[in-house]
């Protein structure tokens, strides 16, 4: 037979109690934030921080989702840019923010390489955010003068096999898919560093620097305006945009591919509710054909990839250009 314990039967303040104490364990237990089901979101303004300088094709991204977001929502996305080390400053600013969904980060590529080429980070790259999706990707694109000796991307390898030439880059991605294409290509590249994509085009189109790797967006002003050329697109088809560019398998050098992705996050413990409708919502927003083209004229293509596969995305990327680095002798600064 059981004892028989005679043990005070609870009254409803303290049942109504305990269950407060186990709801707010909970919250501690899931990120410090609790998500009410059926809670609304946003309840006040989001903003957006970019971690990049304004004009740029993050900042144009950015604007773009922020516009329709805020049209859908009823509440403000507002666009900060937050400049500074390559993504970081601004990136920082997001890690150390409340799990609530009204601080959210948008980053390139750039973010999965800075692991790689930094010594010391003040977050956590992994740990430090919730990934919630890949909105686009658009390939990184090599770039020539337009009147210049380099016609074609075979043009412009037969030459880096003969002598030394200078490849500009502005940031950790354009830098390693340089040295990508300079090893998979055995070519003589030197990179040559620079603060930003703007000074790279100039120097190309005063015939300065030879060629450099560089973004879709940084390179369609000027392609339009007949001062550069496009000829080699890392990605595994050639690009609407520059129908005359190759594919760099198409010219022999397999496995140089570099997409220029926008991914948004969340500071870690982003509730998964909140990331969900984030998704859903830029669903509804990417269906408008209008974004469609808006984005389809800068070169990207909307993605909006689930939370786990972007994860795992990034897990890839951080990976794939680790490997460049060490066999390139590249090491974190």
């Amino acid at each position: 037979m059981n004892p028989t314990f005679n043990l005070p039967h609870p009254n409803r303040r303290q049942m109504l109690a305990g269950l407060a104490s186990f709801a707010s364990f909970a919250a501690v237990g899931t990120g410090g934030t609790a998500f009410a089901q059926g809670a609304k979101y946003p309840s006040k303004a989001v903003t957006l921080v970019v971690p990049y300088s304004a004009g740029g094709g993050t900042d144009i991204v950015g604007r773009l989702m922020a516009q329709r977001l805020s049209e859908l929502w009823g509440q403000s996305v507002v666009v900060d840019n937050r400049t500074g080390a390559n993504g970081v400053i601004g990136s920082s600013t997001v890690a150390r923010s409340a799990p609530d969904g009204h601080t959210l980060l948008l980053v390139v590529g750039s973010h999965a390489v800075n692991p790689v080429l930094m010594k010391s980070l003040p977050y956590d790259t992994d740990k430090a955010f919730t990934p919630i999706t890949n909105i686009a990707n658009s390939p990184s694109v090599l770039v020539v003068q337009a009147n210049g000796p380099y016609k074609t991307l075979a043009d412009l390898l037969a030459a880096a096999r003969k002598e030394e030439l200078g490849c500009g880059y502005s940031e950790g991605q354009t830098r390693l898919t340089g040295e990508l294409i300079r090893q998979v290509g055995h070519l003589k590249l030197t990179g040559v560093p620079y603060k930003g994509g703007a000074p790279i085009m100039v120097d190309i189109i005063g015939g300065h620097l030879p060629m450099g790797v560089t973004s879709v967006l940084t390179a369609l002003p000027h392609v339009r305006s007949g001062a550069l050329r496009v000829v080699g697109v890392a990605a595994d088809r050639r690009m609407p945009l520059f129908p005359d560019a190759m594919t760099f398998k198409e010219a022999g050098l397999n496995g140089v591919e570099s997409l220029s992705w926008y991914g948004l996050f969340g500071p870690a413990g982003l509730p998964a509710p909140i990331v969900a409708q984030i998704n859903q919502d830029l669903k509804k927003v990417a269906a408008d054909p209008a974004v469609q083209k808006q984005m389809h004229d800068q070169g990207a293509d909307i993605t909006l990839t689930p939370p786990a596969e972007f994860r795992t995305f990034l897990a890839s990327e951080t990976k794939k250009w680790s490997l460049v680095a060490q066999r390139g002798g590249i090491t974190a600064e």
